[in-house]
């Protein structure tokens, strides 16, 4: 376990809040957080990115985790730093990124797709995995990995993932959720966000941890 996991487990759904512009950052942040999501992230391959991602730090201030998503290379894990972001999310699985987020001491989800890439990451330094596309990998490979991998590893999907989905994967194994365009995106209107991100916390609410079945 590490800060960042133990800050998701009460409500292991992550907002991706890509192309938040940092006017919009209050209002849509308060919608979030209303619908009881603690954990927001910034992803950086938009422009005015690091902009929202320190508007976004400043306004919820400690009521919620806020980090940067889609953290690429090893110089900007300063810069989330500098930012005041708590977390980086990563698409990919580059050792020389979760190293320098190590040194950092910023908690580091990097991006896999196969088990050989989960476990390096892990021996890497790895607090989360971030399993992407989530398209690509059905309940039944989630299974498979979580039959392998570390018993307390904490396997978060991300790409695709719908209210009805939420409870196979869970039973899969699955410990957490990133949820992007569903609960957010540029224009989305402030009552759909919200009601949309109520929507993934009800689902989770109802799913169960049993035992994957097919």
């Amino acid at each position: 376990m590490s800060a960042l996991t133990d800050a998701l487990e009460p409500l292991p759904l992550l907002a991706i809040l890509r192309g938040l512009p940092a006017h919009d950052v209050p209002a849509v942040a308060d919608r979030l957080l209303a619908a009881g999501i603690r954990v927001l992230e910034v992803p950086l391959n938009r422009a005015g990115a690091e902009d929202s991602l320190r508007a976004l730090v400043r306004h919820v201030g400690s009521r919620a985790w806020v980090g940067a998503g889609t953290v690429l290379r090893t110089e900007q894990v300063l810069g989330v730093v500098a930012a005041g972001g708590r977390f980086a999310v990563m698409p990919h699985g580059d050792p020389r990124v979760i190293e320098a987020c190590r040194k950092a001491a910023l908690p580091c989800i990097p991006g896999v797709a196969t088990p050989s890439e989960a476990f390096a990451a892990l021996a890497a330094g790895a607090d989360a995995l971030k399993l992407f596309p989530a398209q690509s990998l059905p309940p039944a490979v989630v299974a498979a990995w979580r039959a392998v991998l570390p018993e307390d590893a904490w396997l978060i999907l991300v790409g695709g993932i719908t209210t009805a989905s939420i409870a196979p994967y869970r039973s899969a194994g699955a410990r957490g959720f990133g949820l992007g365009s569903p609960i957010y995106q540029p224009g989305m209107a402030l009552d759909a966000v919200e009601s949309a991100a109520r929507n993934f916390v009800e689902a989770w609410a109802k799913s169960s941890a049993g035992s994957y079945t097919a």
